[in-house]
């Protein structure tokens, strides 16, 4: 393997674990995280939503702490054109949201993202969001009564203490 070929393999790595950073920082609320997927000067397009990044990621969490009770986004299939320290990455997503009314949407569509490489990184420069399709699925109380946890939106979240992870719960014994 070439010096070059493993370059390219670690840059597109770093892009993929960007692009990673920015759904576990949406669905976590988490401004620190989703700002570390954007260079500072970094501006975003999600239709409804034109401006810099920055104001994006508080516009984004104000939009799902007001009307839903939880969500998920999902990355898929995934291209990246390196050009020198610039990239330009496709990358299709799926979002699961569940209103507060109970009703819950799935949305698929494509990111369309230039990034460029810093002194601090790959980052995002710039986000355009495409939706392609959106429907609602069937109505399920299937949560309701189970003994699993749930995911929160802040810190006390267990993905913050991975190494809580492995430790067994004493009451589950």
């Amino acid at each position: 393997m070439t010096d070059e070929r493993l370059q390219r393999l670690l840059d597109k790595e770093d892009i993929r674990e960007v692009l990673l950073r920015y759904t576990r920082g949406i669905d976590r609320h988490d401004v620190e995280i989703m700002s570390g997927a954007y260079h500072a000067d970094a501006t975003d397009d999600h239709g409804t939503f034109n401006g810099s990044a920055a104001e994006f990621i508080q516009y984004a969490n104000a939009v799902h702490a007001d009307g839903f009770l939880a969500h998920h986004h999902y990355i898929g299939n995934q291209t990246i054109e390196l050009d020198g320290a610039c990239a330009y990455a496709e990358t299709y997503y799926l979002a699961s949201l569940r209103r507060k009314d109970g009703a819950t949407v799935l949305v698929g569509g494509r990111y369309i993202d230039r990034l460029e490489h810093r002194d601090n990184g790959w980052a995002i420069v710039h986000r355009k969001a495409l939706i392609e399709w959106a429907g609602d699925l069937v109505r399920s109380d299937f949560t309701e009564g189970l003994v699993l946890d749930t995911g929160r939106w802040d810190r006390s979240d267990i993905s913050y203490a991975p190494a809580a992870q492995a430790k067994p719960n004493p009451s589950s014994q």
